[in-house]
């Protein structure tokens, strides 16, 4: 899965495909219903979205039933590093590390969680 150039997602299309991430595949309905459970949405609104998705190459569509079946066309990897790296270099100056304690002071950090960035920076 790649990302097509120039093709950055929207924060409605970010939803969508989060859900399909999490999934790997559903319809429009599946979709729609996950949706639901965190803002209110319309069926046509995640439906129209889904097929400018398709058009941009942000998803795939199995049409050989009559629900069509979506399925992510792009790694949830490539798009986070696709969305870090601009807003490191646009809002951070080009500094890791500013983000990295902006997002520490400003987030409540579970001791889980810190002992896996101490365990990952010891790695590196």
């Amino acid at each position: 899965m790649t990302l097509i150039k120039n093709t950055k997602p929207t924060e409605g299309e970010l939803e969508i495909l989060q859900v399909l991430w999490d999934r790997q595949s559903a319809t429009v309905r599946d979709v729609h219903e996950e949706l639901l459970k965190l803002k209110d949405s319309g069926y046509t609104t995640t439906l129209k979205l889904m097929q400018i998705m398709f058009e941009k190459g942000l998803v795939t569509r199995d049409s050989t039933n009559k629900t069509h079946i979506y399925q992510p066309n792009v790694s949830k990897e490539k798009t986070q590093n696709l969305f870090l790296n601009k807003m490191i270099n646009t809002l951070f100056s080009g500094s890791s590390a500013q983000l990295v304690m902006q997002a520490l002071g400003n987030h409540k950090t579970s001791k889980e969680e810190l002992d896996e960035i101490r365990n990952y920076l010891n790695s590196i």
